[in-house]
């Protein structure tokens, strides 16, 4: 017995011991740089997000927050990186929609697990896609563009920037709850699939608000509705495609920073806390305004995992229902 106990208290101090350390090593956090993986090149809206949040990250723990751009795979060898990389807060992901919600679908195997391999901090924003069409096209609201798509079936094309993204499955959905056929045209990227819709050789694409508000601004373009439930606040006359003929429709791009699993709660409420205070700033609510992007509410790691979980459901059925694959 007195064995047992001797092993038991030694158990116990260890333990004490480690709960101690673990409290100190978050109470010191952050003692030096940290790596913010931006898994898309440099210069789209992500990479813009990422640089705004790491700057705000630096001048509160004045530690420099490195953004490190690892593009590839359609995000999956960024988010890849960060997956496998120690749960110390150190080395965060800028997560989007096609990382945690559609990659997963639409590859038939991604190095990681969006669920397992993570822990969701924040959700920093969404951005509304926005159907667009060339001017040349005789359709003035989304019900006149249902009725020519039916007259004219796999006459009407659609752009986007790649095979997969949030610009190629909001085409796809509005084909299925449509009942209509578009063809898909993908690009390498939404700066072609924009001059190419421009020039008239795409009829409608369904493209980032902020890159498209432009072009609607300058009558070079017109706009139909956006793809989200609620209207945006950049542009609340447009009307939502929910509202214009097809109930339930809402799709949108949405960016939000994660860190590996396992790291602990403490950095992770740290974190989620601060950037939380880096969206109620004035200069960012601006910055995310320009983007055409909108902070979501309720915003705790609980609550960016139950979305991230109900986003996954909700692209798998798009991705089945198109027969989308990357492999």
């Amino acid at each position: 017995m007195k064995s047992w106990s001797g092993i038991t208290l030694r158990l116990f101090a260890a333990l004490i011991l480690v709960l101690a350390s673990a409290g100190a090593f978050s109470q010191a956090y952050p003692a030096k740089p940290i790596r913010l993986v931006v898994p898309y090149p440099a210069g789209g809206p992500l990479d813009i997000m990422a640089r705004a949040i790491g700057q705000k990250l630096t001048e509160a723990w004045k530690q420099p927050v490195v953004v490190d751009n690892r593009a590839g795979a359609g995000g999956n060898i960024g988010a890849d990186f960060v997956a496998k990389s120690a749960p110390d807060g150190y080395t965060l992901l800028m997560g989007a929609v096609a990382t945690h919600a559609i990659n997963p679908s639409l590859y038939s195997k991604i190095p990681y697990d969006p669920v397992r391999d993570f822990a969701p901090v924040a959700l920093v924003a969404q951005v509304p896609n926005i159907l667009v069409l060339n001017p040349a096209v005789p359709a003035k609201t989304v019900r006149e563009l249902i009725a020519l798509a039916r007259s004219k079936p796999g006459y009407l094309n659609f752009g986007s920037g790649s095979t997969g993204s949030t610009g190629h499955l909001a085409g796809e959905l509005f084909n299925t709850m449509a009942g209509v056929k578009m063809v898909h045209i993908p690009y390498k990227g939404a700066a072609p699939a924009t001059a190419d819709l421009l020039g008239g050789q795409v009829h409608l694409m369904f493209d980032n608000l902020a890159s498209a508000l432009p072009n609607v601004k300058a009558g070079k373009l017109r706009a139909l509705a956006v793809t989200t439930l609620a209207r945006s606040e950049a542009i609340p006359e447009l009307p939502t495609i929910a509202e214009s003929g097809l109930p339930g429709f809402d799709l949108s791009t949405w960016f939000g920073l994660m860190v590996p699993a396992g790291t602990p709660p403490e950095i992770v409420a740290r974190l989620n806390a601060e950037i939380v205070r880096a969206l109620d700033a004035k200069d960012m609510r601006e910055r995310l305004e320009k983007m055409g992007a909108e902070p979501l509410p309720n915003n705790t790691p609980e609550h960016f995992a139950a979305f991230i979980r109900a986003e996954a459901a909700k692209y798998a059925k798009v991705v089945k229902d198109s027969g989308a694959r990357v492999d």
